[in-house]
């Protein structure tokens, strides 16, 4: 996991160019939708309203990595080993994912808001869209999808 200021985001090698200028030259009202980076990279922004805790569930994935950033408002991810977690529901190849069904509330937190991103490994499951102080609000969400070479 990094967890960093968007502007460090050149100081990441792991993390490739086409990636980082995607991220660099995002405009707060770019549009809802799935944006191509290069190759089987792309990007998915969202716009959503944020879950209460008792709402959170882990997820995780195979083929690729997140980067997610947030370009209004701020949430809570909470991230777990996924080697530690309960499967839910089993690896779906088809939207490479997986879903726990451990709970959330003893394990770390990243806060994000419009200043910073996580970068989270296959390894690392995560439980995005959490509101903070349990009052949920509308935020608008960059993943960048980098797929694992």
């Amino acid at each position: 996991m990094i967890i960093d200021k968007i502007t460090n985001i050149d100081n990441y090698k792991e993390i490739p160019d086409n990636a980082k200028n995607f991220i660099k030259n995002l405009y707060n009202d770019i549009k809802v939708g799935k944006y191509s980076i290069k190759d089987d990279d792309y990007a998915n922004i969202e716009v959503y309203i944020t879950k209460k805790l008792d709402n959170a569930k882990f997820e995780s994935h195979q083929k690729y990595i997140d980067i997610q950033l947030l370009l209004s408002g701020k949430e809570k991810i909470y991230i777990h080993s996924s080697s530690e977690l309960n499967v839910s529901v089993p690896y779906n190849k088809e939207n490479d994912i997986i879903f726990y069904n451990d709970s959330v509330v003893n394990s770390d937190f990243v806060t994000l808001d419009t200043t910073n991103f996580v970068l989270l490994y296959p390894h690392e499951a995560h439980a995005p869209q959490i509101a903070l102080e349990e009052v949920p609000s509308e935020v608008k969400k960059v993943v960048v999808k980098i797929k694992i070479r």
